[in-house]
């Protein structure tokens, strides 16, 4: 069934019960707004340091701190918008990673793209360096880490993730622009557009076969092109049009990709933790589970279906890849979130042995572009739109932020 909410204050309330069709969500959850007065943000990162803080990424090209008293602080902790190519609605600023070793090396990566000039794009992954103030990153201490063409000014993916479990980072590229795959990038193993990527960033060692334009790290040995003649060794994954949010599970180092569809459907891909790499997620040939004309080249290749698909209709447009939930909620636990940036609609869906069929949570009128979570593990979103920042959250007694 259907929800809508209605605001309280900084409280949006569940006005009507839950589906049964899953487990029912626990009575009085809601969302409550932590931050407002942002400009158009776009990611939510913690810094697995104990501090409290979040860190929310502005996409024209400035990262803001939330400290643990729930303050937005007035200095940005980043502030690169001077080198952020921002012209175009799909880029910018898109991606903050913290080093696993964030709390003793004080290395923190970004994902942006950049024009440097001649009608050029591209897009640029780097690390900075935080200064003597925790609160404030050095800007000049810039250190590119890889730099990858694109074709067009949309399409560039941006979420980038360290994992839980291998410690590599991992980097989500779109197909490098244009309608259906203009450029054929997607299926490529000698394009990094429309992939996956996965590098060491913790050493640097050239590669015969590394792709990036400026490639300041490893590749790992276990990558599963590393020995295919002419593939760029740093995919880890194909077959992907947008992956403009994704994120790992925590708990076991799954992997879910919001995949933004073209215009008939959206999906969601799961990569289990076990996988040793080279799925593909279909794109162009398939759109969600269903095949599209004109594009067969792929199709007798082995497909990795996604766990979930939803049509665009005339209200939805874009997904927005979410988080599976592991925080403290009872009855939330295992269960993935995940939003369309049209509609405002909230989903979360469950796995009993399977994945079922997405349910509806919330209807809201926010332009949701980013899920993130804490160091517990509570899940927060942004409105794009609006420029705040809301948890969710059970019960309405907190008075302050708390992590």
């Amino acid at each position: 069934m259907m929800q809508r909410f209605q605001a309280y204050g900084i409280f949006l309330i569940l006005l009507l019960p839950i589906s049964p069709a899953f487990s029912a969500l626990p009575t009085g959850l809601a969302l409550h707004q932590i931050a407002t007065g942002l400009n158009r943000p776009i990611a939510i990162r913690h810094a697995n340091d104990n501090s409290g803080r979040l860190f929310i990424v502005e996409q024209d090209g400035v990262i803001r701190i939330i400290n643990a008293a729930g303050q937005l602080l007035a200095t940005p902790f980043l502030d690169i918008s001077t080198r952020v190519d921002s012209t175009d609605n799909e880029q910018g600023l898109l991606g903050l990673a913290f080093d696993p070793d964030f709390s003793s090396n004080g290395y923190f990566y970004v994902n942006y793209t950049r024009d440097p000039g001649a009608g050029l794009d591209r897009t640029r992954v780097a690390r900075f360096t935080v200064s003597a103030n925790p609160d404030i990153a050095d800007s000049s201490s810039e250190f590119v880490i890889i730099e990858i063409e694109q074709d067009d000014t949309n399409h560039n993916g941006g979420d980038i993730h360290f994992s839980p479990l291998d410690g590599y980072l991992y980097i989500g590229m779109g197909d490098g622009g244009g309608s259906n795959d203009t450029f054929d990038n997607a299926q490529e193993l000698d394009e990094l557009n429309g992939k996956l990527l996965r590098i060491d960033v913790s050493s640097v060692e050239v590669h015969p076969s590394a792709c990036g334009l400026v490639s300041n790290y490893r590749i790992p040995t276990d990558n599963p092109f590393l020995s295919t003649t002419g593939a760029c060794a740093e995919i880890w994954a194909r077959g992907l049009r947008n992956p403009w949010r994704w994120s790992f599970d925590r708990l076991n180092g799954d992997l879910f990709i919001g995949d933004v569809g073209q215009n008939a459907i959206e999906e969601v891909d799961q990569q289990p933790a076990s996988s040793s790499g080279g799925e593909n997620y279909g794109w162009p040939c398939m759109e969600g589970n269903t095949p599209r004309p004109g594009n067969s080249s792929c199709l007798s290749t082995p497909l990795t279906a996604p766990i979930l698909d939803y049509q665009q209709g005339s209200t939805h447009c874009a997904v927005t890849g979410g988080y599976r939930y592991r925080g403290q909620i009872p009855g939330l636990r295992g269960l993935y979130f995940f939003a369309d940036y049209c509609s405002g609609y909230i989903w979360y869906v469950e796995n009993t042995g399977s994945w079922g069929v997405p349910q509806l949570w919330l209807d809201t009128s926010f332009r949701i572009s980013a899920f993130g979570e804490d160091q517990q593990g509570e899940l927060y979103l942004t409105d794009l739109q609006g420029g705040a920042v809301y948890r969710v959250q059970w019960g309405l007694l907190f008075e302050t932020f708390e992590n």
